[in-house]
């Protein structure tokens, strides 16, 4: 239908033209009810471990050489979209070209994506590496991890979008880079900090009442706000950084395009390792893209084990290659088998929860009757030449 609008378009505008032309002598061609989860008493005893057009004279054309002209292009559509590029030399697939839904902006994407590492390694929206050898004197990484951990069940309890844990643990990290704190305050720190990602993420965030409710009224109302207004203070402001999360999301569109897997397993056992990394203090010094990428990896190993987790299309197109996220991916892999971290629970239960694992039961349902409905079509197909063959044979 649109298409057949945009036609009468086109040929009323080139009527009224046409009359203009004739009139002129020239012709011219421009077309709930919360319960409290508190995070408790702080120790360190606890174990616990990312090309501009040129002006041209205006020619004279007909309705009949635009309408083929027009149709050569859509023709051809489909070939341009692959757009290739190494050097002058077309040999590189560009993925996002070959995207066929408009809100994933494909002519647009590289550009995005782009702006997006810059940000991640401007040294302003990174924490350190090293902040609580170096900075911190009286929190440790066993304390960073139960804060984290206690922030998965806060997250799930007032029902955020992940996006809103992630920018949290990041602003915590770039906090504490910058500010020596007392143990005292870090669970201060942690519902402050998700509360600024709440108004950040979230249609309707939780109120400042709500996140001193959810620490049993630890601290008051006027504390929270003061916590707040300190971390603005300190992150000048610089509040929309790109998370683990953000490139996980294309990330995951490339290794399904090229990989051939279910969506679901994919995204299901992605989102599962990538909350994994949060919770350790080892990952705080990985790029967020390349721990996004060393998800990918992960994940593509873990659901086919016998075949290369990598190749030269996801290096492309994701910037790293496989050597790149060796000590990232053993991090992750370690997280995985509760090597490390294994005192910290609220993420595993997180996708332990029944409505996970109702959404996982129903993807192998769904994959059973992918493969029986295939195996019915190839006997049909095999019965039909059978048929064929006997009707060729009777005539």
């Amino acid at each position: 239908m649109a298409g057949q609008e945009n036609c009468v378009r086109l040929t009323r505008s080139t009527v009224a033209k046409k009359r203009t032309a004739e009139l002129a002598g020239i012709t011219d061609e421009n077309v709930t009810n919360k319960k409290r989860v508190v995070l408790g008493e702080l120790s360190n005893n606890v174990a616990g471990s990312v090309s501009k057009v040129q002006g041209k004279k205006p020619t004279t054309t007909t309705t009949t050489q635009k309408l083929q002209c027009k149709g050569k292009v859509k023709a051809k559509s489909k070939v341009v979209r692959r757009v290739l590029l190494e050097g002058g030399d077309e040999k590189k697939e560009d993925f996002d070209a070959m995207s066929n839904d408009p809100q994933m902006c494909g002519y647009y994407a590289s550009d995005i994506y782009g702006y997006l590492h810059q940000m991640e390694v401007d040294p302003k929206r990174r924490p350190l590496p090293d902040y609580i050898e170096k900075v911190q004197k009286d929190v440790s990484m066993s304390m960073r991890g139960v804060l984290v951990d206690w922030l998965v069940e806060v997250a799930e309890e007032y029902k955020l979008v992940s996006d809103t844990l992630y920018m949290t643990v990041s602003y915590i990290d770039r906090f504490l880079s910058l500010n020596p704190l007392n143990r005292q305050r870090l669970q201060l720190l942690g519902v402050s900090s998700m509360l600024i990602a709440s108004k950040y993420e979230e249609i309707t965030p939780p109120n400042v009442e709500d996140f001193c409710y959810i620490t049993d009224n630890t601290y008051t109302k006027d504390e929270v706000v003061k916590m707040e207004a300190d971390i603005l203070k300190s992150l000048k402001f610089e509040l929309g950084n790109p998370t683990v999360k953000t490139f996980l999301r294309r990330f995951t569109r490339v290794a399904q395009e090229y990989y051939k897997a279910s969506s679901l397993q994919l995204e299901f056992l992605g989102c599962y390792l990538a909350e994994l990394s949060l919770l350790d203090y080892g990952c705080v010094k990985f790029l967020p893209s390349m721990v996004a990428a060393s998800v990918i990896f992960l994940t593509r190993f873990i659901i086919r084990p016998k075949c290369h987790p990598w190749s030269s299309a996801l290096q492309r197109n994701l910037g790293y290659k496989a050597s790149d996220l060796k000590e990232c991916v053993l991090i992750l892999h370690d997280l995985y088998l509760s090597r490390r971290g294994d005192s910290l629970h609220a993420v595993r239960e997180k996708y332990k929860q029944h409505k996970v694992s109702n959404m996982w039961q129903q993807f192998r349902l769904l994959q059973r009757f992918q493969l029986l409905i295939s195996k019915m079509f190839k006997k049909l197909r095999l019965l039909m030449l059978k048929m064929f063959k006997w009707w060729k044979f009777d005539t």
